[in-house]
């Protein structure tokens, strides 16, 4: 067993096995410090006498962004630090750029949050919205979209860890705006990335991709590039780089844009995902079968293979234990297979754990449902993978799952 010292933020003594370039995957503290929450059970026990001196890349571990928990999403550092932990599957979240190239964001209006156009002043008067400073009560505000600028000039920012301050006065301020609970101590001019870039990066790694075609903030067609063109081209930059569709997971939350793929790319559309965004409507539950309209089963006959919702749709409480949902059993009834979202997204569990645990909110009162939600999300529910904005977490379970 390979001993490293794991600096930074995570101080911790790891397992390590390298990957394509060498790479050594190492898990850090974080899954440990988690661990150490865990009431006495089979759980701890488990993960707890799990051998960590070999160590692999686990496709069940999502990397949701890259690694935003500690590096700013969607940058190079981001990516590399998901490579390091262990994950199997790296996500980019695709749109566009004034001259239609596509690039990694979470958003197409999130550049003025996720990097630092606003202090660039050769490029920031490009802003679909220039910054305005609270006042009077009022928030501050500002919006810069990809589609607002060049390829040439994306590729001049940095990336920044997601946030912004509503009651800033200057934008210095405002940019200033990251949650409590993630970390300012890495990230603060980091390399933005292309889909071409993660393309070429993850691959060099020899693992697996999972792009989401974002929604367009603006008409489309957009100066002639219509949502037809946007799929496809996500498609193309696959194909142009030799990427077999057996190592990539188109995601989208329209499920028009599923059905497009699966008569334009039926290869690279059976491992598609739909990102079930149901939970909006205000007539939807996942306890209640007869409000999801498509059914799970209509869902599998027009060709949809692996559904998406978030982590609080697929469990519920009974007897004061976290067992599958309705909505989970349908869709595994269905023949659907099940990727989720997002793990390690909440902060500290201690008081519910917010919106992404709202269907076991009365059992979440510490870190410890992190990993007692993932022991039934795999082994009750059975999902294929979990997306985490630290992926070392999913990757440790998983690891030690099998």
């Amino acid at each position: 067993m390979i001993v490293a010292l794991y600096i930074g933020l995570m101080l911790s003594t790891a397992s390590e096995a390298t990957v394509a370039r060498d790479v050594a995957i190492q898990f850090g503290d974080r899954p440990f410090y988690l661990l150490d929450q865990l009431p006495p059970g089979a759980l701890q026990q488990r993960l707890e006498n799990c051998d960590l001196s070999e160590l692999e890349a686990q496709n069940f571990s999502i990397a949701h962004r890259g690694a935003p928990l500690f590096y700013p999403e969607h940058s190079k550092a981001s990516y590399l630090a998901a490579v390091r932990s262990g994950a199997g599957i790296i996500e980019c979240d695709v749109t566009f750029t004034k001259d239609h190239e596509l690039v990694c964001r979470h958003a197409q209006c999130d550049l003025h949050q996720t990097t630092d156009i606003l202090l660039r002043p050769e490029i920031a008067p490009a802003c679909s919205q220039p910054f305005t400073p609270a006042s009077e009560g009022k928030p501050a505000t500002a919006s810069c979209c990809a589609s607002d600028i060049s390829l040439q000039q994306y590729q001049q920012l940095c990336a920044r860890m997601d946030g912004v301050d509503p009651q800033a006065t200057n934008v210095e301020d405002y940019i200033q705006g990251t949650p409590e609970w993630r970390t300012e101590l890495y990230g603060h001019c980091e390399q933005v990335m292309t889909h071409a870039d993660s393309i070429a990066l993850i691959d060099s790694y020899g693992l697996k991709m999972t792009p989401e075609l974002k929604e367009p903030e603006l008409t489309m067609p957009f100066s002639g590039f219509s949502r037809e063109d946007f799929a496809d081209k996500i498609i193309e930059e696959y194909t142009a780089a030799g990427v077999s569709p057996e190592r990539v997971y188109l995601q989208s939350f329209h499920l028009e844009d599923i059905l497009c793929w699966i008569e334009t790319a039926p290869d690279f559309a059976r491992q598609a995902v739909w990102l079930d965004g149901r939970y909006t409507l205000q007539d939807f539950d996942p306890g209640q079968a007869d409000s999801w309209r498509p059914s799970m089963s209509e869902l599998k006959e027009q060709g949809v293979n692996i559904i998406g919702p978030p982590l609080w749709m697929l469990v519920t409480e009974r007897d004061g234990q976290v067992v599958p949902s309705e909505y989970a059993r349908k869709a595994k009834a269905a023949g659907l297979e099940i990727i989720t979202w997002t793990l390690e997204r909440s902060g500290p569990l201690d008081q519910g754990g917010g919106w992404y645990y709202l269907s076991i909110q009365q059992l979440t009162n510490s870190d410890a449902m992190v990993l007692q939600l993932l022991d039934v999300l795999a082994n009750d529910v059975g999902v294929l993978g979990v997306f985490s904005d630290w992926p070392a977490t999913t990757s440790f379970f998983s690891h030690c799952n099998e």
